[in-house]
């Protein structure tokens, strides 16, 4: 399967949607529910930092985003990071290229990114494994940070990269 990763644009958005609603309908796929997922809140992120993989034909198979911080003592901090791939193309390490995009992205900024940082729910091992891969390292956990629909409770790991 051949795939190409590019910056996102607005003609994007529709497919965008789509992604990330099929991404956030399995288990530990997105942490937002699918009615969360809005054109509004695509039009945001990828007005930012954000990649997506495309098949040749067009079809969207995955997106990463994440934003600079605003304050100044951490405007070289890249976080607020979630990667979407289709439920259908999982495991075909689509999500480690888009991380890749957007580690040697955030390498150009200038002013420069000198840290990226995100949060896994505990119990998504398999987005844990893939972030341990690409260098990020476990750096807290916050307790009973997630709470699922059924009442449930989720701490989240909170890990980070020096680039």
């Amino acid at each position: 399967m051949s795939y190409q990763i590019r910056a996102a644009t607005p003609g994007d958005v529709t497919a965008l949607v789509d992604l990330h609603r099929a991404a956030a309908a399995v288990p530990d796929g997105l942490a937002r529910r699918p009615d969360e997922i809005t054109r509004d809140y695509v039009e945001r992120f990828i007005a930012g930092i954000s990649f997506v993989a495309v098949d040749p034909d067009g079809a969207i198979w995955g997106e990463i985003h994440g934003a600079r911080e605003t304050v100044a003592l951490f405007a070289h901090v890249l976080s607020n990071l979630t990667v979407a791939v289709h439920p259908d193309r999982q495991g075909l390490g689509i999500g480690s290229k888009l991380f890749e995009a957007l580690i040697a992205h955030a390498r150009t900024m200038d002013p420069p990114i000198l840290r990226i940082e995100l949060a896994a729910g505990a119990g998504n091992l398999g987005a844990i494994r893939l972030y341990e891969r690409l260098g990020f390292r476990h750096e807290g956990r916050q307790v009973a940070r997630g709470r699922y629909p059924d009442g449930r409770l989720e701490d989240d790991i909170l890990m980070g990269m020096l680039i």
